[in-house]
């Protein structure tokens, strides 16, 4: 499969993948979260099909589309750990996280989403979903959308 057609699946299962963690989770209380912002893509679906949520994003640097850039007082800027931390004495609650980080290195982006999982865990609402392209530790595995083939995108709950 060429890379082109990687990505074809992967932003088809992201699509697949908000859509129906957002309907799965449209009677729990929380907030959403898009961890790892990037040119925003995403994110832009999340607002789209969840308008009446807040969405949290976080990003250790601002550099989106500018049609996409996230309203005053929601993008957290920095290290994803020191941010979440703050979330966590916030008291925020994540009902829907959809984590987006990587570099595209398999080891150093899977060893990154390991290393995250438990602080992730610290802001999830009890039965909230995440949706993520790296496997994530801590977490109840699920079974998403029939149409996503295993091991394109991993859904857990908390």
């Amino acid at each position: 499969m060429s890379r082109l057609e990687s990505m074809m699946r992967r932003l088809a299962a992201q699509k697949i993948g908000l859509e129906w963690c957002v309907e799965q989770t449209k009677d729990i209380i929380g907030d959403l979260a898009e961890i790892g912002l990037g040119n925003g893509r995403s994110y832009d679906h999340l607002r789209e099909i969840a308008p009446d949520r807040k969405i949290w994003v976080l990003d250790r640097v601002l550099q989106c589309h500018p049609s996409c850039i996230p309203p005053a007082g929601t993008f957290l800027q920095g290290e994803a750990s020191e941010v979440i931390a703050q979330m966590k004495r916030d008291n925020i609650g994540i009902a829907l996280a959809h984590y987006d980080f990587g570099v595209g290195i398999k080891d150093k982006d899977e060893a990154e989403a390991a290393a995250l999982s438990p602080l992730i865990r610290d802001i999830m609402v009890k039965d909230g979903l995440l949706i993520s392209g790296q496997p994530l530790v801590g977490f109840t595995q699920i079974e998403g959308p029939a149409e996503i083939p295993a091991g394109r995108y991993y859904f857990y709950k908390t």
